[in-house]
């Protein structure tokens, strides 16, 4: 399982600066080299402590086992953030 691309990225507007709300499209490559896009919804939670925690929300389940998915789409999604790749 691997995590190919997140596109289509929106960021809502919240009024706590130390919280960001995104919306997006995953794309998830699945064995077999199945190709499955999927809706999700994320936020970055900076803490006191200077780390940052994904929470994220699928709006289309993907077809394969959901924490292996949430572990690759959560790292993704840091490494975006890390190179200052979200709007």
């Amino acid at each position: 399982m691997k995590v190919l691309a997140i596109d289509n990225i929106v960021r809502r507007e919240m009024p706590i600066h130390y919280r960001r709300n995104f919306t997006g499209n995953a794309l998830l490559q699945l064995p077999g080299d199945r190709e499955r896009p999927c809706r999700i919804e994320f936020t970055l939670e900076h803490g006191p402590t200077g780390q940052v925690e994904v929470q994220l929300q699928f709006l289309e389940l993907p077809d394969y086992p959901l924490v292996p998915v949430m572990k690759a789409v959560k790292a993704h999604i840091a490494s975006l953030d890390r190179k200052g790749a979200l709007p």
